[in-house]
C-alpha cells in the first residue's frame, strides 16, 4: 500500500473507531459487534507498525475507554490506571503470547478466566470500610463517581471482615440473564424500549441518577484484580483471590492456574465450551501472569498491560429449526417474511426470529420450513439467518414462495418494478392502515405520547380508525371507550385525549412526516413546508415546482403528486383542516437570523436535549444535517462530541456551545 493510500485508510479507521468507542463506553449503544469493532482496531493498529509516521498520541490504538461523564456523579481522578486487554483472536497468538512469557520470566504460571462482558469498576476500602466507587471513565486520569449506586448492589461489601489499612479492587459490573429478562419485561409493561443486551442495560443503570433504579434492576459484579493493597503482602493473583473470598467477595468463577501453552489453550477451549451454560455473558478468556512481582517488571505501555491479553471468540452462532414463515404487511403494503425458529441465546438475549427480507433473499438462501439454520447476531443486536444447513435438510421440505394473495386483506399482491419488493394492491387493506396510523402518531411524526401500537390496533379492530382523521374524531366516542376499557379508565383515557388535541398544534411538517409518503422523511417535510408554507399550496404543486426545494428530486416529487392526486387523501385533509389541524408552517422568529447556516449537533449540551436544540435552531431558519461536511456552518458541540468533533477539526468548522447559541440568538 502507498503512504498517501495508508493515510487515507487510517484516517477512515481513526474515525469510525471513535465513532463506535463513543457509541460503546459513552451511550452504551453499540452498533457494531466485538468482531467488527476489533477486525478495524487490528487493521489501524497493522498500519500504523508498517508506517509509524501515522501513529499519533490521540489514536485510538493508544487510549482507553472513553471519555468520563458527569451524569452519575463527580468526577473521581483514578490511583491506579484501569487500562484495557490486548485482544488475541487465535491459537498461534496465545501460544506467542506465553512462550514470550516463558521467555522473559522463570518459569512464570499464567491464570486463564472468564472474560465477563460488562463494565468496569474500582472500588476503594480503607481500613476495611467502602469509601468510593468509580467507572473507568477515560481509564487513565478520571472516571465517576457511583459510590451511591454501588453500595446497592449486593456483591458489592459495604465492610470487609479482614480489613487492611487500604484496598482498591478492580470488577466488572455486569446482569445475570434472568434479571435482564426481569428488566426487559418491566420495560415493556411500562410502554419503554427493551434493552438491547445485558451490558447495555448494566451500564446505564450503574448511571442512574436514583440508586432506588439501580436497587430494583439488580446489578451483580464480580472482582477480577487487586489494584492496590496496604497492610498486606501478597504475591500471587490467586493469592489475591483467596483473600477477596475469605471477605466475602465474589471473584471470576472457576478460573485456572496453567504453565504450558497447551494448558492455557486447554482452559480458553473448555470456557468457551462451557458460555452457553452460564447465568451471565461472556465475551472471552483472559490469560494472565499470576506472579505480581513479574507483572511489576513486565510493566504496561500507555494502554495496556503486558503481563495480560484477551482472546475473543467469534462471534456466536447458534444452530436452530425453522418453524414457520410469518407475513407482515407495512404501512406501504410492502409484505415482509419473518423466519420463526426454536428459540435460542445469542448475545444475551433469546431470539425466536429474523427477517427474510423478500422473496430473493430466500431464494439466495433456498431456505424452506423445517430447515436447520445457523442464526446469528448483526452488531449484536439484530438477529439473521446465517445460512441452511442443508446437509442436514429434514425430508419433505419444498422451497418456499410468498403468496400472490395479500396475507392481511386477501388482494392481490404485485412485485414492485425494479426491485425485489412484493406490495398489497388494496388501499384498503387494515394492515397497511394500522402501520400508516401508528407512523403518524409516533414520535418522529405527529409525537402524540402513550398512543401505542396496542391502543391502534385494537381500535382499527373495532372500527374507530380507519385513517388519520379519525384520530380526532376519538372524543366525541370517549363514554365508549372509557365503558369497553379500550385505553382504560377514565384517567389513562383523558390523558391520551387532551395529547391527541394538543397534537393539533404541531408543526405542519410534522403533519406532512406523519402521512409516512415514500421517500418524505423529517429532514424533506420541513425543507418543503419551509418552502410552501401551507398545505393547501402544497397539494397543489406541480413537480417542477417541487423539485426547486432542496434534497426533492424526481422520485420523491412523484410520490408527493401521487398522494395528493388521491380522492381519499384529499378527503382525509379536509376533515383534519376541520378537526383544527395546523396545516401552516409557522413563522421564522426574530427574522430567520441563521438563514443559510447549516448546524450539526453532538454530544450531551448542559440543558437542553439535541431535538429542542435543533428545533430552536430550525426556528430561526438554520438547517441541521446529521453528519459534518465542507458544508456545515457550525458544530454545536456538548461533552462526550465524539467523531464528529475530531472531523469539525480536521475540516477547520467552527465548534460552538450551548451558551453560544443562545448568544446568537438572542444577539
Amino acid at each position: 500500500m502507498e503512504k498517501n493510500q495508508a493515510e487515507e485508510r487510517a484516517r477512515q479507521l481513526r474515525e469510525s473507531l471513535e465513532y463506535h468507542n463513543n457509541r460503546y463506553y459513552n451511550m452504551d449503544s453499540p452498533e457494531i459487534s466485538d468482531f467488527e469493532y476489533d477486525t478495524m482496531m487490528r487493521e489501524l493498529r497493522s498500519l500504523e507498525q508498517e508506517f509509524p509516521g501515522l501513529l499519533t498520541p490521540d489514536s485510538p490504538t493508544q487510549k482507553v475507554g472513553g471519555a468520563a461523564k458527569r451524569e452519575a456523579g463527580v468526577l473521581v481522578r483514578h490511583n491506579v490506571p484501569m487500562l484495557s486487554l490486548q485482544d488475541v483472536f487465535s491459537q498461534e497468538e496465545v501460544e506467542a503470547f506465553v512462550e514470550e512469557m516463558r521467555q522473559q520470566l522463570e518459569n512464570p504460571e499464567f491464570v486463564v478466566e472468564y472474560k465477563i462482558d460488562g463494565l468496569s469498576m474500582a472500588l476503594r476500602y480503607e481500613s476495611g470500610s467502602l469509601q468510593t466507587a468509580v467507572t473507568r471513565g477515560d481509564g487513565i486520569n478520571f472516571g465517576e463517581d457511583v459510590t451511591a449506586n454501588a453500595k446497592v448492589i449486593s456483591d458489592v461489601k459495604r465492610k470487609l471482615k479482614d480489613p487492611v489499612a487500604y484496598l482498591e479492587v478492580r470488577g466488572e459490573v455486569y446482569m445475570k440473564n434472568e434479571d435482564f429478562a426481569r428488566v426487559n419485561e418491566m420495560q415493556e409493561l411500562k410502554g419503554k424500549k427493551p434493552f438491547a443486551n445485558p451490558r447495555n442495560c448494566a451500564a446505564g443503570t450503574l448511571r442512574q441518577l436514583d440508586s432506588k433504579i439501580t436497587k430494583e434492576r439488580g446489578l451483580s459484579m464480580f472482582v477480577f484484580n487487586i489494584q492496590q493493597i496496604r497492610g498486606m503482602e501478597l504475591k500471587t493473583h490467586t493469592q489475591g483471590y483467596e483473600y477477596l473470598k475469605k471477605n466475602q467477595i465474589p471473584v471470576i468463577d472457576d478460573y485456572r492456574v496453567c504453565r504450558t501453552k497447551e494448558e492455557v489453550w486447554d482452559a480458553i477451549c473448555s470456557i468457551g465450551e462451557n458460555r452457553g451454560n452460564l447465568g451471565y455473558d461472556i465475551d472471552g478468556a483472559v490469560v494472565k501472569i499470576n506472579s505480581l512481582a513479574d507483572r511489576e517488571k513486565l510493566g504496561a505501555t500507555s494502554k495496556v498491560p503486558r503481563w495480560a491479553v484477551a482472546y475473543k471468540y467469534p462471534p456466536e452462532e447458534k444452530e436452530t429449526t425453522v418453524l414457520d414463515i410469518e407475513l407482515s404487511v407495512g404501512r406501504t403494503g410492502r409484505i415482509t417474511p419473518t423466519a420463526v425458529f426454536e428459540p435460542v441465546r445469542l448475545c444475551g438475549t433469546t431470539v425466536s426470529r429474523a427477517t427474510l427480507h423478500n422473496q430473493d433473499f430466500i431464494d439466495e438462501l433456498d431456505l424452506r420450513i423445517g430447515d436447520r439454520i445457523l442464526v446469528y447476531k448483526s452488531g449484536e443486536i439484530i438477529p439473521k439467518v446465517r445460512r441452511v444447513l442443508t446437509e442436514k435438510r429434514p425430508d419433505g421440505t419444498v422451497p418456499y414462495r410468498l403468496p400472490d394473495i395479500c396475507p392481511a386483506c386477501g388482494a392481490k399482491t404485485q412485485r414492485e418494478k425494479d426491485t425485489a419488493d412484493l406490495r398489497c394492491t388494496s388501499p384498503n387493506c387494515p394492515a397497511q392502515r394500522e402501520r400508516r396510523i401508528i407512523n403518524f402518531v409516533g414520535r418522529d411524526a405527529m409525537d402524540i405520547k402513550g398512543f401505542g401500537s396496542v391502543y391502534v390496533e385494537e381500535l382499527v379492530r373495532l372500527g374507530y380508525l380507519k385513517d388519520v382523521a379519525d384520530i380526532y374524531a376519538l372524543r366525541e366516542h370517549r363514554e365508549e371507550l372509557i365503558e369497553q376499557g379500550i385505553i382504560g379508565k377514565e384517567k389513562n383515557t383523558d390523558k391520551l385525549l387532551d395529547a391527541i388535541e394538543k397534537s393539533k398544534e404541531n408543526e405542519a411538517a410534522q403533519l406532512l412526516t406523519g402521512f409516512g409518503i415514500p421517500n418524505v422523511g423529517k429532514a424533506a417535510a420541513k425543507a418543503i413546508m419551509k418552502e410552501f408554507q401551507d398545505m393547501e399550496r402544497l397539494s397543489q404543486a406541480d413537480a417542477e415546482a417541487l423539485q426547486q426545494v432542496n434534497d426533492i428530486g424526481e422520485v420523491s416529487a412523484k410520490c408527493i403528486l401521487e398522494f395528493f392526486a388521491k380522492e381519499e387523501n384529499r378527503q382525509m385533509l379536509e376533515r383534519l383542516k376541520g378537526y383544527g389541524v395546523n396545516m401552516q408552517a409557522r413563522e421564522q422568529a426574530l427574522g430567520g437570523r441563521l438563514e443559510g447556516m447549516t448546524f450539526v449537533v453532538t454530544g450531551t449540551l448542559p440543558t437542553l436535549g439535541r431535538k429542542e436544540a435543533a428545533e430552536m435552531i430550525e426556528r430561526q431558519g438554520g438547517k441541521v444535517s446529521g453528519s459534518v461536511s465542507r458544508k456545515t456552518t457550525m458544530l454545536l458541540a456538548g461533552e462526550n462530541a465524539g467523531s464528529k468533533l475530531i472531523k469539525a477539526q480536521e475540516l477547520g468548522v467552527q465548534v460552538i456551545g450551548e451558551e453560544e447559541l443562545r448568544a446568537m440568538l438572542e444577539a
